[in-house]
């Protein structure tokens, strides 16, 4: 571990990521632990002056990593050639190969055991996966051969996951099983009571209002309170269904330590409402840790230096404990 730095893959190269980094390393709070990029040395030393920033930028061979300790005060990258005309431009399909290739390097240095953990920037879903996956979790599972994965949004002190997480809500009943609830509620117990060193209490949530329904099925009925009670006799913590409604209050959220809900804004929009950018995206079931900034690419704001980087600096505090750093 000595030798093994963080791993950041800057993601979409127009973004809000790269101004959320210079204010990291700018700051008093910088972790000892040292952090390798991947990404185009050119474009974010241009958007680092643009910003009138002035931070070492050390380029880093792929051979060395994981042979010498890193200077954590500076920002060590591994090039990748990205051609650009602007300094700061609009979001477009022309970054996509620049990322796989990123992301194809990160994979191959966390394969050989180089890198301690996977952290990525924000990316356009909708120009990179271009449908064929439904999100970074779900091309980061199929990319490692992962049989399960789960999205955790993650606060030290409160945590939602959803079942299903980029798909249309029309689609969302026929993708709900009893075997996919199961499974990725043991998923989550297995990184909560192995990483975390944490029994959870569970809370889930149903999938209609109020959890009733006019129709003749019923997903409460069908698939989520049996769910419920294999995993009661697998002593799994956890109590349900409840109405989604009514649950994002003090009482609730002192009582349960993780949330599951059936889908993404059903969790994802009451947690972002309560903790803003104070929480972490964790794909648990990886061979390795990943985690992104819970926040996307925000494509209006870039170069205006108004980003907010406490999600940045939360996932860097979480590493820190996680190892002990």
């Amino acid at each position: 571990m000595k030798y093994k730095p963080l791993l950041i893959v800057l993601g979409e190269p127009y973004s809000t990521f790269p101004e959320i980094i210079f204010k990291y390393f700018n700051s008093n709070k910088k972790s000892k632990k040292p952090i390798l990029f991947i990404g185009s040395s050119n474009l974010l030393e241009k958007q680092m002056s643009k910003l009138n920033y002035s931070i070492k930028i050390k380029k880093i061979n792929i051979a060395e990593v994981g042979k010498k300790i890193l200077n954590y005060k500076d920002i060590n990258i591994i090039d990748v050639d990205f051609k650009f005309k602007k300094i700061f431009d609009k979001i477009s399909i022309n970054s996509s190969n620049y990322i796989k290739k990123c992301f194809d390097i990160s994979l191959s240095l966390l394969n050989k055991n180089k890198c301690l953990a996977l952290i990525n920037g924000p990316i356009s879903k909708k120009h990179f996966l271009k449908k064929k996956y439904l999100g970074i979790t779900e091309y980061l599972t199929n990319k490692t051969k992962s049989n399960n994965s789960a999205m955790l949004i993650y606060n030290p002190n409160f945590s939602v996951s959803p079942i299903t997480t980029h798909l249309p809500v029309n689609k969302i009943s026929k993708n709900l099983t009893k075997k996919k609830i199961i499974n990725r509620i043991l998923l989550l117990q297995n990184f909560y009571t192995k990483f975390l060193n944490k029994k959870p209490k569970f809370a889930i949530l149903g999938l209609n209002p109020h959890c009733e329904t006019v129709n003749k099925f019923s997903e409460e009925d069908k698939i989520i309170k049996p769910s419920i009670k294999i995993l009661l006799k697998k002593k799994i913590d956890i109590n349900g269904p409840f109405p989604a409604d009514t649950f994002f209050n003090k009482n609730n959220m002192n009582k349960y330590d993780l949330v599951v809900g059936m889908y993404h804004d059903q969790v994802i929009t009451p947690m972002k409402t309560i903790f803003g950018f104070n929480a972490i995206n964790i794909t648990v079931g990886l061979p390795f840790i990943r985690i992104s900034p819970d926040h996307g690419t925000n494509n209006k704001m870039i170069g205006t230096n108004k980003s907010n980087p406490q999600s940045f600096f939360s996932l860097i505090n979480f590493f820190n404990k996680f190892y002990g750093l």
